[in-house]
Parts: structure tokens; C-alpha cells; sequence
């Protein structure tokens, strides 16, 4: 797998509608890189030897808005992110653990993306931890947060990558954890809690996440 550029990552973004402000900034010297608004994607290409640290702060305005831009970066977490090669066979596998509205967010993603250039991507509900089986990425809600240590006790085994949406369980053994800081969505990322589920990170997705 070659990771893509994080300047590529903006490029996944949807269309912005009027109440979402998304900006990039550069934070050595806190120079905005980049400022999206209203569907206006406008960035200052800077020179390659300066290595660009990107945060992508999006200000939500609405719950559903939420699961929307978290689709965006579950995608691309599938560029910046190496499955071991039993994981990289047949399609790209995503299961949704209860209900979501970020169900139907992966889905319309899954209509128009692939991985890798060529793998489909599959989206699916299960309703239950037991229903839990090899897959690529296990997005756990909120509602079913109360869950954890039982579902990382089920995929201990296996390169699952866990992501979740509640404060606290990025620290509990989450791999990405979404949370919303200062009224913008963020994420952390557990390099050990990954570590052990034999996945390879990309240097720029760290630096773009919450590290613990």
C-alpha cells in the first residue's frame, strides 16, 4: 500500500453546506494553510521541504452533519491505514454495530469509493457483539459504548480496526476514537491499542490525530 498525501484528504471532503465551517491551519506558526467554507475549497501550496502538519478542525452544526464528516474520515483512514494481507482479499469490509445514522453515511460513501483503487467496499449492521466477525473496520456508537470491554475482548484476536465516538474509550483500548473538542470534531488514535492489532499507520494520520 503507498499512503496518499493529507493534502488528498481534503479532496474527500462533501459538499459543505452553509452552517459547517471547515479550516486547516498550519500550527508551527498558527499560518492558515487552507480555509474551505461554503463549498469554496481554496489552499496555498507551500514547498515540499517543509513538512505540513495538517489538522482538519470541522465545526459541527448538527448531529447528522456528524456522522457525515465522520464517513469522510473513516475513508480515509482506509488510505492512510495497512491491513496485514489475509485483510487486503475480497472486499473491504465495514460493520456497524447497532443502529447509526452513520450507517446510511457509509453506505452512500461505499457507492461511490473503493479501496485501493479496485476492493468494493461493504457496509453492514449487526446487531449484536456475538455477530461480530472478520471485517476490516468495527464502528461502535454511542449507544452501544457501554459494550467496550466486550467487544475488545471478542476481536482481541483478530486486525480489527475499532473505531468509536464517545470520550473516554480511546483511552480504554479504542483504536480511533471520534470526539468533538471546542465544538470541532477531532480524533484520538491509541498507537498501542493499534500496535497489537498488527495495523501500520501512516506518520501524517498521526500527526493529524489526538495521540494516547
Amino acid at each position: 500500500m503507498t499512503f496518499v498525501k493529507l493534502a488528498d484528504f481534503l479532496q474527500e471532503l462533501p459538499d459543505v453546506p452553509e452552517n459547517v465551517k471547515i479550516q486547516t491551519f498550519y500550527p508551527m506558526d498558527e499560518h492558515i494553510f487552507a480555509c474551505l467554507s461554503k463549498k469554496q475549497y481554496n489552499y496555498r501550496s507551500m514547498k515540499r521541504s517543509i513538512v505540513i502538519l495538517l489538522f482538519l478542525l470541522i465545526q459541527i452544526a448538527g448531529y447528522s452533519q456528524t456522522h457525515k464528516f465522520q464517513s469522510v474520515f473513516i475513508y480515509s483512514f482506509t488510505r492512510y491505514i495497512q491491513w496485514p494481507d489475509a485483510y487486503n482479499q475480497g472486499d473491504f469490509e465495514i460493520l456497524v454495530l447497532g443502529d447509526s445514522p452513520i450507517l446510511d453515511e457509509l453506505k452512500n460513501m461505499a457507492q461511490t469509493k473503493k479501496v485501493n483503487g479496485d476492493r468494493t467496499i461493504k457496509v453492514s449492521k449487526i446487531s449484536n457483539v456475538s455477530d461480530i466477525k472478520k471485517c476490516n473496520i468495527l464502528y461502535v456508537p454511542s449507544n452501544k459504548s457501554s459494550q467496550i470491554d466486550n467487544i475488545l475482548a471478542k476481536v482481541s484476536a483478530l486486525s480489527i480496526l475499532i473505531v468509536t465516538e464517545e470520550p473516554g474509550l480511546g483511552m480504554k483500548g479504542s483504536n480511533i476514537n471520534f470526539i468533538v473538542k471546542d465544538g470541532k470534531l477531532a480524533f484520538e488514535l491509541n498507537q498501542a491499542a493499534i500496535t497489537k492489532k498488527n495495523l501500520r499507520i501512516s506518520n501524517e494520520l498521526s500527526r493529524l490525530a489526538i495521540m494516547i
